[in-house]
């Protein structure tokens, strides 16, 4: 056949094929249409709709706060601290984009070249590989997917994040991507991880740490800083090297990173403020008004805690625990091993593996001893010396209440193996230490508002949670007199009021045995005005005071102070403070008497806000006032309750759903979680305060205090004066076999309470009165939260009266006479006094309302 007519026909032959390759492209693209549109029209009702990504409430823990914004407490799983995308780093950002997704700002939301190589890995090997997921494909994924691998996850992956780019900029998909992703170690979002691995903010981080927290995305709970540095170190120079390819660091920036070794451990949560029990109180408020939900709520609950006075309280509360503790001499070790002579460092890491620290003592083992020197082994790898010098107090402890002789040697205490614990004093030096059996409480209010200022419910959460401060019923003792002063000055009494402390029988009917109350020296004192009394705590006046008033009327009137009436007992032992009362019970009672006779309540919150810091619940305060506002004539003739009517109530706000805007407001004092929203409409701005009623008079508050701030100065409270201060007031108080010891006190603006004693009710010792195991922390915390504040004397209120008595019978008598004190009284009793005694004239008694006593 010619060429002629072959040149034709293979022309003829390309144009047939030609014709079928257009027409199996075309049916290719009409059947890649179809298989879309199908793919499309059967998954595409399935997906959830990306416009809930803009209104997202990322979880968050549950966080308590200090009055002034320092973290106490996070309850929560999930760690995650939700940060704006301008508050994020450009090279972190620039981490995870070149890590993860380096044509991030050019793609739709898939990158091609990405699934071309997926596609070719599963066609060499068969095996579904990673699919070059894109940000906007992870963001999807985590948001609203699971992570199986699948083919129809795939797809939806992949619908999904072309729909997010048409919808959502980029910078917000990079927001939620760099707040959401899993980073380990319980964190979430980046800043989260910034804090668990390195306790810093992002910004603070170096470029290598920024590498090495974008480095944990692919397999974050394996291959992290904390649990595999060394692969973890070679993903973090994976990504650096990323980093350098495309621009986003210099060459010696490079360098400097891949050098730096790897400095991460757990620094868990920023606690800024030390105060668990308070922590847990707020806790289960929450979980009671909100629910099971808090716990990735975000919610913020703001306390009334003060940060520098809840330190104080907790190292005052630790530091006279310890020295009782010392006191009573050394118990032995706290446990024993039995180490052969070759044991390694192994071998002695394990016997401290459950010895966890307790109130900064630390667990050690005794690795070696001699009668000069024993070396102690800690968990972190250290090995700390201890001389005699540093176990000087550790005599053994006999009983109770006596000791044996000082040590003489270092093995006369210590053997090898023992487990034992030591501290740092505050001079940095280690000494041997031993976990104090005791427990006490602290708990401070602010006199006139409730607020609780520093609370502590024992030695160490951890070790116990049982919080004392709320849940221990314990006998007040001596503590309590105040209370039944108060309410026999109500009945008529006053502070030169001369009662016989003599002995009393008062015998009991049938089988009961006769009651025969002491004074704790076992001393009787004979005829005694009511203020001695008070300042040397006798007994038998209580009783005889409560005998004359009658039991059922001091009852009545001491629970105005804010006990309950049940739990004060129905017999004259009430004089001697047999109630079962809490700490919290008796700081309350005592700022009644601070405040100047003022109802009180303590509280803890001050306000709850949600994780975009908008407050949804605010309780309206309740105040002291002194004087009072002057009631409107409308309001007074309708009888509307000042400051506390339902019209000055603001709406507590409540947490944001997706329910719609018809609902109605919550009205309960906390909203739910699922509550509605409220209406700008239903909105009545800052809630108005309340004020709270007074329950004793004010005479009677001012007399109370003048009598203990005697105590104070001269009495069984007198260790308080190493304050410095004139404006104290306060009284011991300590129970049979000294079971319980306290000291409660107050100034005008602060009053507080401390309990120390066993839980078990064993006593605490002969010579552990309130003045000797409860006043030193009462002093030291004191000493801390009344630094620079005023020190005035407090003023005589209108109704009280200055007289000149005899110092031994309690009567009326010249100023200047032998024996003459001055004393002050209710302005009511000055014609009972003047009919019993008419030795001066009237221009001798002083009734000023502003006198200083």
């Amino acid at each position: 056949m010619s060429e002629a007519v072959t040149t034709p026909m293979k022309r003829s032959k390309l144009l047939f094929m030609l014709r079928w390759f257009a027409r199996l492209t075309i049916l290719g693209l009409v059947l890649a249409v179809l298989v879309i549109a199908g793919v499309w029209l059967r998954y595409g009702p399935e997906l959830p709709d990306t416009e809930v990504l803009r209104d997202v409430q990322l979880q968050s823990p549950l966080t308590i706060y200090s009055a002034t914004g320092q973290v106490i407490s996070v309850f929560g799983e999930k760690r995650r601290i939700p940060t704006a995308i301008e508050d994020i780093p450009e090279p972190l950002k620039q981490a995870f984009i070149s890590s993860e997704d380096d044509r991030f700002y050019s793609h739709p939301g898939i990158d091609w070249q990405g699934i071309t190589r997926a596609g070719l890995e599963l066609i060499r090997t068969g095996q579904k590989g990673q699919g070059g997921s894109t940000i906007t494909q992870q963001l999807a994924r985590n948001f609203f997917l699971s992570s199986e691998k699948t083919y129809v996850r795939k797809i939806k992956e992949i619908m999904l994040a072309l729909r997010i780019e048409r919808e959502i900029s980029k910078a917000e998909i990079l927001e939620l991507y760099l707040n959401k992703i899993f980073l380990g170690h319980r964190a979430y979002g980046v800043t989260a991880a910034a804090q668990v691995y390195y306790g810093k903010k992002p910004a603070e981080l170096s470029i290598a740490q920024m590498a090495m927290i974008a480095g944990t995305v692919q397999r974050p709970s394996r291959v992290n800083p904390i649990t595999n540095p060394a692969i973890a170190k070679s993903r973090r120079n994976y990504v650096l090297n990323r980093m350098l390819t495309l621009g986003h660091i210099s060459d010696q920036q490079y360098q400097q990173a891949v050098a730096e070794p790897v400095s991460a451990f757990n620094h868990g949560t920023a606690i800024q403020v030390g105060a668990p029990y308070l922590a847990e109180m707020a806790r289960r408020w929450a979980l009671d008004t909100y629910g099971e939900g808090i716990y990735e709520s975000g919610l913020k609950l703001i306390t009334t805690i003060q940060a520098d006075k809840q330190q104080a309280a907790q190292e005052s509360l630790r530091t006279g625990l310890l020295d009782y503790d010392r006191r009573h001499g050394w118990r032995g070790p706290e446990d024993k091993v039995v180490l052969s002579e070759d044991a390694t460092a192994t071998i002695w890491l394990e016997a401290l593996q459950n010895k966890l620290p307790v109130a900064n003592l630390m667990p050690a083992l005794v690795v070696d001893v001699d009668p000069e020197l024993a070396l102690l082994y800690l968990k972190d790898g250290q090995t700390i010396p201890l001389t005699l010098e540093n176990m000087a107090w550790a005599q053994p402890q006999l009983s109770r209440d006596s000791r044996g002789p000082k040590p003489e040697q270092v093995d006369t205490v210590l053997q090898r193996g023992d487990i034992v614990r030591i501290r740092r004093d505050d001079e940095g030096i280690w000494q041997l230490a031993q976990i104090p059996e005791a427990q006490a409480a602290l708990v401070s209010l602010e006199v006139n508002s409730g607020a609780i200022l520093a609370l502590v419910g024992g030695l160490d959460f951890d070790y116990s949670k049982f919080n004392r401060v709320t849940q221990a019923l314990r006998q007040p003792g001596s503590s309590f007199k105040p209370f039944v002063y108060a309410a026999a000055i109500d009945a008529g009494y006053h502070p030169a009021t001369v009662v016989n402390d003599a002995p009393v029988v008062f015998r009991g009917g049938g089988d009961i045995e006769a009651w025969k109350p002491q004074n704790f020296s076992r001393t009787f004192y004979g005829p005694t005005r009511l203020r001695e009394a008070m300042v040397h705590s006798r007994n038998l006046i209580s009783v005889r005071i409560l005998e004359d008033i009658g039991i059922r009327a001091a009852r009545d009137y001491i629970s105005r102070f804010g006990f309950d009436q049940e739990s004060l007992p129905e017999n004259l032992s009430m004089a001697l403070g047999s109630a079962n009362l809490t700490p919290l019970d008796m700081v309350q009672g005592y700022a009644v008497l601070a405040n100047g006779g003022y109802a009180v309540e303590a509280y803890w919150l001050t306000e709850v806000r949600d994780q975009d810091d908008r407050v949804v619940f605010a309780p309206a305060p309740v105040q002291h006032c002194d004087p009072c506002p002057v009631i409107s004539q409308r309001a007074a003739d309708e009888g509307e309750p000042l400051g506390n009517s339902d019209a000055q109530q603001r709406e507590p706000l409540v947490l944001q759903t997706d329910a719609p805007d018809t609902a109605e407001p919550i009205n309960d004092a906390a909203p739910s979680l699922t509550a509605l929203p409220v209406s700008d409409q239903q909105q009545y701005g800052p809630p108005l305060p309340a004020y709270r009623p007074r329950v004793i008079e004010a005479p009677t508050a001012f007399l109370v205090r003048s009598m203990m701030a005697d105590v104070v100065r001269r009495g069984t409270g007198v260790k308080a004066m190493q304050l410095g201060r004139q404006d104290l007031a306060g009284k011991t108080g300590t129970t049979n076999d000294q079971r319980d010891a306290w000291f409660s006190g107050y100034n005008s603006e602060i009053a507080t309470s401390v309990w120390v004693g066993f839980d078990n009710f064993q006593p605490l010792g002969r010579t552990e009165l309130g003045g000797q195991a409860a006043l030193p922390i009462w002093i030291d915390y004191m000493r801390i939260a009344l630094n620079d504040s005023p020190d005035p004397l407090p003023l005589m209120p209108v109704g009280v009266a200055q007289i000149w008595v005899d110092q031994e019978t309690g009567e009326l008598t010249e100023p200047g006479a032998p024996g003459a004190i001055r004393e002050q009284v209710a302005a009511n009793l000055l014609d009972q006094l003047r009919r019993r005694e008419k030795l001066y004239d009237d221009e001798d008694i002083q009734v000023n309302p502003y006198e200083i006593f």
